[in-house]
């Protein structure tokens, strides 16, 4: 099997949720027939979305190089970055990196495209709806986007923010913008930073929520060559 080279702390604990997702997502009687995974760890790189709004002088990207490149020496096959907001540099990060990098954004429209979804709205941080890394990837492949007015996107914000600092989720504001975004004729709604993914961790949400972290999960399994259980065949 390849190994799994994992880019972390983007949070933390979504980064555990992801590891949680691989090894749930794997079809395996031992211990043996789990991929290997390198993980680094490195929540001290500064705040993506404040470097893209033009709040941050820091570049995330020299920490996200560094972690790439560790990973590849110790001899990842191939590199997953579980925050979506980080995939403002992925074509950078590819293009400096001896190994690839698996694109969220891309793979989740692919996704979209093929299970012949229309529109979708998207609940994201300001820096993937400003950026339209993830609005790029859906056009690309046909599908509508829908994002939330800036009210309702300060409420997603502090959704976040909330996760982050390992809150109570404010379930009520969860469902107040998914409602809004379901009736201006969204077919899926995609939980499109990967704080958001730990809402499917607390509660059961339908199958019109897509998670991007269990998307990623999914692909970095198949790309491992480990069996990946028959009820995940389908994460959309």
């Amino acid at each position: 099997m390849k190994t799994i080279g994992i880019i972390g702390g983007l949070g933390p604990m979504a980064t555990v949720y992801y590891l949680e997702l691989i090894t749930r997502m794997t079809e395996a009687e031992r211990d043996q027939e789990h991929p290997r995974v390198l993980l680094e760890m490195i929540p001290d790189t500064p705040d993506r979305t404040e470097f893209i709004l033009g709040r941050e002088s820091r570049s995330p990207f020299p920490y996200l190089l560094q972690a790439g490149k560790e990973l590849a020496g110790m001899g990842a096959d191939f590199i997953t970055v579980p925050c979506v907001t980080a995939q403002y540099f992925y074509e950078e990060l590819s293009a400096g990196l001896s190994v690839p990098v698996v694109s969220i954004c891309r793979n989740l429209a692919a996704d979209m495209a093929e299970k012949r979804v229309g529109k979708v709205g998207l609940l994201a941080t300001d820096g993937t709806i400003q950026s339209k890394v993830l609005e790029k990837e859906f056009i690309n492949a046909g599908v509508e986007v829908i994002v939330p007015p800036a009210e309702e996107q300060c409420k997603v914000m502090g959704l976040i923010g909330r996760i982050k600092e390992g809150n109570a989720i404010d379930w009520h504001g969860f469902h107040e913008v998914s409602r809004a975004l379901f009736m201006r004729g969204a077919e899926k709604l995609v939980l499109g930073c990967t704080e958001l993914s730990l809402l499917k961790r607390e509660r059961e949400l339908p199958e019109c929520y897509v998670d991007v972290l269990e998307v990623l999960a999914r692909k970095a399994v198949l790309l491992s060559g480990a069996a990946l259980r028959k009820k995940y065949n389908n994460v959309i």
